[in-house]
């Protein structure tokens, strides 16, 4: 092993994450002229230009394996760490005043907020199943200790605890999983073991016992039925910045993680894994829509909703290769990247307005909360109104092109049944969506709380709910670099 085969270039994202992180450290601990305030500035400039930076990389970004082949740095890894990057400065931004009127430590807050994307950006990146089982634990070990900072608060100590036994559960069913497909192909690199598919060296039964056990991991990651289980009590749990948190940036590295475990390494049983997501999408959508409709609980009810979205952003997945078929493969994965770019561009903002309209003392996350909410804040309504047509796939927004996206690869995979069973899911969720708007603009205000917060976020709201529309009108440039990182990616 000599430097030269590092490459040690392919890790600079992480390490210049990393040096950010130990910067904001030493300020928390050594600043003396109010070192909350340098942390937050320091964490999200820094975040903002490590995601402007790669964001750009991803237009020239030529695929290079290195540390030996445990990690890979493509154009599809600079592009979800700059979009990783940027959500986590958002919602960073978000929860500054949010975190402030309820005395969770600041410092810990930001570092845990690093150190889980730190995380990300190795399941990113990752070649191996051991950088993928790295990466998720270094993600889930500091998201645990988030959900738990507000110590005195027994809710929260309920949901970290239910999100520690079921996340190492599912870690188990990982490192199953991997033995599994180890024992079958006497390794654990993932270009390898698809050479080993490719070339029938594998042992075919035991490839498919692990592929089970590692989809059944992945599932618990992305939060979809039947291990969905902690997803609403963690939502509901946790303080809506830490709800944030967990909600939007890891959905890039959940992403990744399918891409690089099942495309890029198992596509050789594509046709085993695609009918298990096939169910795993059904259920989703079945159950996320149907039991949202019962919540009384925002945070509940966009937890299910999150649900029935990573349902429908599956069924891309079941649509990439038909028959043995990959013609099809990039642009229903690319679906999938541009659903989930909008998906936390909208979660987002959703989160952000619930944390603007709270105040000290108050906690805006009921539907009583909301109501009358037009009559308060009308501009915060409005943006809040924009945002949730987008989750419910209402045009011009951006949700109703990302879905009809999905869709097009579901029909153009010959999934015709499959495509209108997705159709009748969302018409069933748009029903809880448009409740909550009919809370806001038709039911009288029962308290008047204030805003708390600074003319910057209130800013960022409305650009966020910009976004949303502006997207839904010119979806054409996102989708480009989608195709244009997944096709990269792929070809490598």
């Amino acid at each position: 092993m000599t430097f030269e085969s590092l490459k040690i270039t392919a890790a600079l994202p992480e390490i210049v994450l990393f040096l950010l992180l130990s910067t904001a450290l030493l300020i928390d601990l050594f600043g003396r002229s109010n070192p909350q305030r340098w942390v937050h500035l320091v964490c999200v400039g820094g975040l903002l230009l490590i995601g402007l930076w790669q964001l750009g990389a991803a237009v020239d970004t030529q695929t290079i394996i290195a540390m030996n082949g445990l990690v890979v740095a493509d154009s599809l890894s600079a592009f979800l760490k700059g979009s990783a990057s940027i959500a986590v400065a958002i919602t960073l931004a978000y929860a500054r005043h949010y975190i402030r009127d309820r005395d969770i430590p600041s410092g810990e807050f930001h570092m845990l907020a690093l150190f889980a994307l730190l995380g990300q950006f190795v399941m990113i990146s990752a070649n191996n199943f051991l950088t993928v089982y790295l990466g998720i634990e270094l993600l889930s070990l500091a998201l645990y200790a988030l959900v738990a900072l507000r110590r005195q608060h027994s809710l929260s100590t309920e949901a970290a605890m239910k999100y520690f036994v079921l996340g190492a559960l599912a870690s188990g069913f990982l490192l199953y999983g991997m033995s599994m497909v180890y024992g079958a192909t006497g390794t654990l690199d993932l270009p390898l073991i698809a050479d080993k598919l490719v070339s029938g060296q594998a042992d075919r039964l035991i490839m498919v016992f692990g592929t089970v056990f590692l989809v059944a991991g992945l599932a618990f990651k992305l939060g979809v039925v039947p291990f969905h289980m902690w997803v609403p009590d963690v939502y509901q749990g946790a303080p809506t910045a830490m709800t944030l948190l967990i909600g939007a940036a890891p959905k890039f590295a959940a992403f990744a993680i399918v891409i690089r475990l099942l495309v890029s390494g198992l596509l050789g049983v594509a046709a085993d894994w695609q009918q298990m997501l096939m169910i795993l999408a059904v259920l989703s959508l079945a159950v996320g829509n149907l039991i949202a409709i019962m919540q009384t609980n925002v945070k509940r009810l966009l937890a299910y909703s999150t649900i029935a979205h990573m349902g429908f952003m599956l069924l891309a997945f079941v649509s990439g290769v038909v028959e043995n078929n990959t013609s099809g493969a990039v642009d229903a994965y690319a679906a999938a990247l541009f659903y989930v770019v909008t998906y936390v561009i909208t979660t987002l903002g959703s989160f952000g307005v619930l944390m603007v309209a709270s105040s000290k003392g108050f906690e805006c996350e009921t539907l009583d909360d909301l109501k009358g909410l037009s009559q308060r804040h009308p501009w915060l309504a409005a943006v809040f109104l924009v945002l949730v047509f987008s989750l419910a796939g209402i045009p011009p927004t951006v949700g109703f092109y990302a879905k009809l996206s999905i869709l097009e690869s579901v029909v153009q995979a010959g999934h015709i049944g499959l495509a209108i069973y997705a159709v009748l899911a969302s018409l069933i969720g748009a029903f809880y969506y448009l409740r909550l708007i009919k809370v806001m603009y038709f039911d009288s205000a029962k308290l008047d709380a204030p805003l708390d917060c600074g003319i910057a976020v209130q800013s960022l709201i409305a650009a966020n709910g910009v976004a949303v529309l502006l997207l839904g009108i010119l979806p054409g440039p996102l989708m480009a670099a989608c195709l244009y990182t997944v096709r990269m990616s792929l070809a490598a």
